[in-house]
């Protein structure tokens, strides 16, 4: 199944499910790689992790739940890690699958720090009303917005500041823009705030969590991705290219 999904390229998260002596004390510590090479059907070759420009040593027989972000989905596997060694400067693990790979719906994304301008307002009691009889998102359009800004962002949802203080539970709706493959793509996206809290030390600021309502998955995934390339670039940064 692995050669007909997943190619060389594509990224990959790991998280420990194992209770290997040599594992980090913190069991739910992501790594970042990508696919080097499918051998097989049940076996591939990924790159080792690095973490501040070193790399992470993953002990073999090490198992770890695998998510893989495809260009059509997003895919779930466990995989123990059989063998690691040095090929063309390259260090690669080869692990293979220890349960079938299967479609992955996330309760859980990696939110990314970052500054990005943001336009915001709470639904009306129209739009509220029609998600409420419909549970479809229909927006009116020409309504003043708020200024804000996304503190950190992720598949599931975000975390913004704005002057405007928001209740918990309601409906928002929101628009930005993120640059993906040098591309700039706009987003209209509409959540429910988790939580609001007051900036420390910045008196008429407010915090804002928001969970996505309805999100498209090919959205989300765009945004994963986005999420994947400036981490790269991160790294580069890091390490000095």
């Amino acid at each position: 199944m692995l050669t007909s999904i997943v190619v060389p390229g594509d990224k990959i998260e790991l998280q420990s499910v194992g209770r290997l002596r040599e594992e980090s004390e913190d069991s739910k510590k992501i790594y970042y790689s990508r696919v080097q090479d499918v051998l097989s059907s049940d076996k591939m070759e990924i790159l080792m992790p690095t973490e501040k420009s070193k790399l992470v040593l993953l002990p073999v027989d090490g198992v770890y739940d695998m998510v893989i972000y495809t260009n059509k989905s997003i895919y779930q596997c466990v995989v123990r890690i059989v063998e690691r060694y040095k090929s063309n400067n390259l260090y690669i693990l080869v692990v293979e699958l220890t349960s079938n790979l299967r479609k992955y719906q996330r309760r859980e994304y990696f939110r990314f720090g970052c500054a990005i301008s943001m336009l915001s307002r709470p639904l009306i009691e129209d739009e509220v009303k029609i998600y409420e009889d419909t549970q479809k998102i229909t927006i009116i359009p020409n309504f003043e917005m708020d200024d804000s800004v996304i503190v950190d962002i992720s598949g599931g949802g975000l975390r913004f500041t704005t002057n405007k203080k928001y209740e918990v539970n309601s409906l928002v709706y929101c628009t930005y823009r993120i640059s993906l493959n040098g591309e700039l793509k706009e987003y209209e996206v509409t959540g429910r705030i988790l939580s609001v809290k007051t900036v420390e030390n910045r008196s008429g600021l407010y915090e804002h969590r928001l969970k996505y309502i309805n999100l498209d998955v090919e959205k989300r995934e765009e945004i994963i991705r986005y999420i994947f390339q400036e981490e790269r670039k991160n790294r580069k940064k890091e390490a000095g290219f």
